[in-house]
């Protein structure tokens, strides 16, 4: 039977002990503005009430810093600048600037670096997630378009919808064939990647140890690619856009392969097409074969009868085998003239006048740097 006085007792054991239990600890919390430590001592908090401190002082006592890798953080590193305040039973650090996404911080409060205050040191890491990035980049075309390619193709052009990220972009291009089996080695795989100025063309070279005969590539391991037989080139949604982002979707390119292309581009068996004078209609000039599409938009220019280049925009169509030039003003009477490097490529490389694959015992091949000229009318 418990007495009066023993249910008192009791009581008051079990208030002592909850409040035991409950007293609050220090602890260092995060939020992406602030860095504080709660439940300060009550020596700590009469010490910090008493002195003006220095923003160095400060530090020395309550410290944020970056951390560069998972070790030890280096004592010497600069703490961040930011305000300090006491605020009820906390100690407040606001940076200057927000925390940003990715980076790992640590804070440290040393209670011993006041006067009369002991305690243990208290240290916390944190990481502000990166908030998550809407997948929106995409392959935008795969030059070449044609569904037929020949079997020395030299390079495809990867285009995509923003500028991409560089880096280990062979790990998210596949090449198979049509029972599925990847194709081993098909590219060039150099450390220099080949991308334009606003990294959103990709120039992917296929192994050209494999396409030129007599070279020893092509005889011990064969060509990448084999007549009548159907191939697939995928791109991996794993491939990050510049934001960090993968792919909107993957991407697959069909084509079936035709025998090799051993003939140069050959400008006079090209159709020129004139347009009609005070207009803004498309010069079309169509090919013999389809041509390289960065190289002959890059590269094809008109001149008007005083020698100066007619500003105007050039696509190719209809598979590469048809150039299009729109002026930007209308066109005037008079005779111009289709400027076309003989440096020009058909997509196994060749040169007009020159092909690619040439007989290596016979020296090095040195391409020209000339120009075809092809004169048209306008009325």
């Amino acid at each position: 039977m418990i007495t009066v006085r023993g249910a008192v007792w009791f009581l008051l054991a079990v208030v002592c002990c909850v409040t035991a239990t409950t007293a609050q600890e220090p602890a260092i919390s995060w939020t992406s503005k602030l860095v504080e430590v709660r439940a300060l001592p009550e020596p700590a908090r009469a010490s910090l009430a008493a002195r003006t401190l220095t923003h160095k002082e400060w530090q020395s006592i309550f410290s944020v810093q970056t951390e560069s890798a998972d070790i030890l953080i280096d004592p010497t590193a600069p703490c961040m600048v930011g305000s300090y305040k006491i605020d009820g039973a906390s100690l407040q650090f606001t940076p200057a600037f927000p925390l940003e996404p990715g980076v790992k911080y640590r804070a440290t409060f040393r209670p011993d670096r006041l006067p009369g205050v002991t305690g243990k040191l208290l240290t916390s890491t944190f990481t502000l997630n990166t908030p998550a990035i809407e997948p929106t980049t995409e392959v935008s075309a795969v030059y070449p378009t044609s569904p037929e390619i020949p079997e020395n193709i030299l390079k495809f052009y990867i285009h995509f919808s923003a500028p991409m990220s560089r880096g280990g972009i062979y790990d998210h291009i596949l090449l198979k064939d049509d029972s599925g089996a990847l194709v081993e080695l098909p590219f060039l795989e150099i450390d220099q990647e080949l991308w334009n100025r606003d990294l959103t063309r990709l120039t992917l070279f296929l192994d050209p140890g494999r396409i030129k005969r007599g070279v020893k590539p092509l005889e011990e391991i064969g060509g990448s690619f084999k007549p009548g037989r159907s191939y697939t080139l995928e791109v991996a949604t794993t491939w990050k856009d510049a934001n960090g982002a993968p792919l909107a979707k993957g991407f697959q390119k069909q084509f079936t392969v035709t025998t090799a292309d051993r003939k140069s581009p050959d400008p006079a068996a090209w159709k020129v097409e004139p347009p009609p004078a005070k207009s803004k209609a498309a010069l079309l000039t169509t090919f013999d074969e389809p041509l390289d599409h960065a190289i002959a938009t890059r590269t094809i220019n008109v001149r008007g009868q005083s020698g100066a280049v007619i500003p105007g925009k050039t696509t190719l169509a209809h598979r590469e085998t048809q150039l299009r030039f729109e002026p930007d003003a209308p066109w005037q009477s008079g005779s111009y003239t289709l400027e076309v490097p003989s440096l020009i490529e058909d997509l196994a490389g060749n040169n007009i006048g020159e092909l690619f694959d040439v007989d290596t015992s016979q020296g090095e091949r040195h391409r020209r740097n000339e120009i075809v000229r092809l004169k048209f009318a306008v009325e």
